[in-house]
């Protein structure tokens, strides 16, 4: 007999999210706008730097055009230039404050290709560590984040500010 395990995890930080009206406003947008901007690490002149509220490990941000454009090809050169530049620049403030082994970078273009938000392209950067999927996730499908992104974020943005300087 093939029996199904559920697995509690508890997270009571999320009941604001389970609780609050769902917005259909495109959340990048919002950050641009000025709202909702405690996760908006860094904003340029095409493009924004923001936390993943959703991360798939701890330190996971996601690389967007200021402009609402849902596919690569609709970006014109200034906003390409700006925003592999803030990819590059992210992956440099992630390796000096929380010093992962590696990253996963990577556009899912379409919802049909996991695009949570396919109106809006952005650009994954995902920090890795040797050892970062270990037995939690294969045992119990429980992902485990060290730090509340609250605090990541005040690192971050101190962090990119500091490297904006240097450059």
């Amino acid at each position: 007999m093939n029996q199904r395990i559920m697995n509690l995890l508890w997270a009571p930080w999320r009941i604001n999210f389970i609780k609050s009206k769902k917005s259909r406003k495109c959340f990048l947008c919002e950050m641009v706008k000025g709202k909702k901007t405690n996760f908006l690490i860094w904003k340029g002149k095409y493009a924004i730097v923001v936390i993943n509220i959703y991360p798939y490990n701890n330190g996971h941000l996601m690389v967007a055009p200021i402009k609402h454009k849902s596919d690569i090809i609709h970006l014109d050169q200034k906003e390409i230039q700006e925003i592999f530049l803030a990819v590059k620049q992210s992956i440099q403030v992630l390796k000096k404050t929380m010093k992962p082994q590696g990253f996963n970078i990577g556009i899912n273009l379409g919802k049909c290709a996991g695009a949570g938000l396919p109106g809006h392209i952005h650009i994954h950067i995902v920090p890795r560590w040797n050892g970062d999927t270990n037995f939690m996730p294969v045992i119990s499908s429980t992902k485990v984040i060290p730090q509340s992104l609250e605090q990541l974020a005040d690192i971050l943005k101190t962090s990119f500010s500091e490297h904006r300087k240097d450059r």
